[in-house]
């Protein structure tokens, strides 16, 4: 449960708090305590997971892309991560501002340059520094930047969003497994998935923060020659932008990462632009378009492609430290994406995700990557070649030396890098604390604050005990355990989609059953071009619809069955529920909705007070949401009719749908048998 104190509030789950604290601060004070020691068990561990568990890393990425594209060009696809009704919270521009500056903003920075150049150094295979070495370098740099890292952020994501906006679980983790396990979330498995995630989040989290901070020092020492490249200068930058990460973490999602994720966006978009006209933007633009092609033609071969005969260093050191960096970075990346994506459709949600990143990333690497190559390969600036072998950091800086404007473009990074720093910080912060609070979405400042501080010992304890080394075991060992649970994830979501689309074939959006017997005809046409006002509805849902609810709900009752009839003046609503303990509940429920007058209707209508003409309607909605249908036309008896029609839908969709629902069978026939006893003579209209 969670821990309640009157002197400080805490929203806390303590099975998933407690543990994931003492392995951290185990961890931070061993390696703090022995760096040596540490950095050579992190080398002999990074050695081990890359040759062992390889194989299953790139098969799961592809089965990853694979399973969350079949989802959004099948018929799920228009399902809504929330009610059917639901609209989405924040527009484009800002939503994919916040997802980029939280997914991998300080990576395309840190290896925009740096990647592509290494590559056309030292490639996997074939000669290196010729055009062969050149073209396989942007490819592999669009492979590992491209669809594969977005499909393991979209899966965590949707799958997250789906359950919990969906089935109104919670946004934690666990929810995923619900389809699995049922109420056993809440149990001892439940609270280990989330400390996984916890822990994956963090070393993640880490990894962001020590690969930042290194171009931080590496700008710093470039702008200000009297700043030196050290570990010491690289711990107190940590501290001093994790304070920055704790004033913006205080402010909240809003205030604070909205602000800073658009501004992210401007200046990244600047330096894009300004790169791009300054460099050869002819040739950026005929290698982005290359590029593109030979990436999407050989997708397949290098998604498979573990160097199975070659056996080298250089799958460790790369895909696979790229892939499992992301995969650690999932749950905090998924859990902030879904935060920041409910009312959009799973199609919406899977293509905006997957194609707006990626193609954003194909630039950004055309612009820059491309750009260092052709000053390597036709302007003779071979040297930038030695210089980011020796200092990765440093490479985007030693671009700008060739471009105009170096001193004010460097400043202007480094700034950027900060500011990506923070956001990532903060977001992470904001989702790991809701991770340890059961997935509540609004916790106390204290909580927020303890784990950005957190974040940033760990960032600073792996950096002294072995650097990037130390950094990427972290991510691909933290990986592993998630990737299990992203499997599982994916199998829980698509039995419940399933679930769902047999709940769609038996619940699916009809007119009462009134309207198509015959002799309804006229009576249908008339509700067709009738346009009634505001009064008449509310009228309607307070004289017809509630008491013909109470109607059914009498007889319910009589039955021994939980039925509640709730009727709200103020909003126009009436709706009766049937709720049993751990059962899935039914839900129908009459609310006024108003909508513009169309132009073919009569004029005499009453306006809004923004002078539009308006009429109203009294529609049905169910627990998904809306049904789209309106019964203002009906009487009581219709109205009760349809209450019924819904009810015995609901019930062929529990008994259709055996296993993943808590009701057991022999339930199943007491409802189906208490659907035959409401269709009896006491079910007529009040008088």
């Amino acid at each position: 449960m969670q821990t309640k104190s009157s002197k400080i509030p805490s929203t806390i789950l303590v099975p998933v708090f407690v543990p994931a604290v003492v392995i951290t601060l185990l961890l931070v004070i061993g390696t703090i305590s022995n760096p040596e020691l540490a950095g050579e068990a992190f080398a002999a561990t990074l050695s081990y997971m890359t040759k062992t568990f390889g194989w299953f890393y790139m098969l799961a990425v592809a089965f990853f892309l694979v399973f969350i594209v079949t989802v959004a060009i099948s018929s799920w696809g228009k399902t809504k991560l929330g009610p059917d009704h639901a609209e989405p919270q924040y527009s484009f521009p800002a939503w994919f501002a916040m997802l980029f500056s939280a997914g991998y903003g300080i990576a395309l920075l840190f290896f925009g340059v740096a990647e592509p150049v290494l590559h056309y150094a030292s490639p996997p295979q074939g000669a290196p520094e010729t055009i062969d070495a050149a073209k396989q370098a942007m490819q592999i740099a669009f492979f590992h930047w491209g669809f594969h890292i977005w499909a393991i952020y979209g899966l965590t994501g949707l799958v997250l969003a789906y359950f919990a906006f969906r089935h109104g679980l919670p946004l934690s983790m666990r929810s995923a497994l619900y389809p699995l396990i049922g109420e056993r979330i809440y149990g001892p498995i439940g609270h280990t998935v989330d400390v996984i995630a916890i822990l994956g989040t963090l070393f993640g989290i880490a990894t962001t923060l020590g690969l930042s901070v290194a171009q931080i020092n590496a700008g710093m020492n470039y702008l200000w020659p009297s700043i030196p490249v050290s570990i010491f200068v690289q711990v107190v930058t940590i501290a001093g932008i994790t304070l920055l990460a704790i004033l913006s973490v205080v402010a909240g999602l809003d205030k604070g990462v909205k602000r800073l994720s658009i501004l992210n966006m401007v200046l990244a978009v600047s330096l894009m632009l300004f790169v791009f006209i300054a460099g050869p933007s002819i040739i950026i633009l005929e290698t982005f378009l290359q590029n593109t092609g030979s990436y999407l033609n050989n997708i397949v071969e290098r998604t498979f492609n573990l160097q199975a005969y070659t056996r080298s260093d250089w799958i460790g050191n790369w895909t696979l430290f790229i892939f499992g960096w992301t995969i650690a970075w999932a749950p905090f990346v998924g859990l902030f994406i879904a935060k920041i994506s409910r009312g959009r459709t799973i199609r919406q949600f899977v293509f905006g995700v997957l194609l707006v990143p990626t193609i954003f990333t194909f630039i950004w690497f055309s612009i820059f990557g491309d750009t260092a190559l052709n000053m390597i390969m036709h302007q003779g600036y071979t040297a930038l070649i030695t210089e980011v072998q020796n200092d990765t950091a440093i490479a985007l800086f030693k671009l700008y030396e060739r471009l105009p404007l170096t001193s004010i473009v460097s400043f202007i990074t480094v700034i950027l890098i900060m500011t990506f720093f923070v956001t990532s910080s903060d977001s992470g912060s904001l989702v790991i604390d809701s991770l340890a609070s059961g997935g509540a979405s609004v916790t106390p400042v204290w909580q927020r604050v303890f784990w950005a501080t957190m974040e940033g010992l760990v960032a600073a304890a792996l950096l002294i005990a072995g650097g990037l080394s130390a950094l990427q075991t972290m991510s691909i060992t933290s990986a592993l355990p998630f990737a299990i649970i992203m499997v599982l994830a994916a199998i829980g979501m698509w039995r419940a989609l399933a679930i769902e689309g047999h709940r769609e074939a038996s619940l699916s959006a009809y007119m009462h059953s009134s309207q198509h017997s015959p002799g309804s005809w006229k009576k249908r046409l008339a509700g067709l071009i009738h346009y009634p006002d505001y009064q008449q509805v509310a009228d309607f849902i307070k004289n017809t619809a509630h008491p013909a609810m109470q109607n059914v709900e009498a007889v319910l009752n009589e039955k021994g069955w939980p039925v509640n009839v709730f009727f709200d003046d103020t909003q126009h609503r009436a709706y009766i529920e049937v709720v049993r303990a751990e059962e899935l509940d039914f839900i129908y429920e009459i609310r006024m909705r108003g909508y513009a007058m169309p132009t073919f209707a009569y004029p005499q209508m009453a306006s809004d007070e923004d002078g539009d003409k308006r009429y109203y309607r009294a529609e049905v909605f169910m627990r998904r949401g809306g049904a789209a249908y309106d019964v203002f036309n009906c009487d009581q008896q219709e109205v009760i009719d349809d209450i019924l029609n819904q009810f015995e839908k609901y019930l062929h969709f529990i008994h259709i749908s055996p296993g993943i629902l808590p009701w057991k069978m022999q339930e199943h026939d007491e409802m189906l048998n208490a659907k035959g006893e409401l269709n009896d003579e006491r079910l007529k209209p009040s008088e």
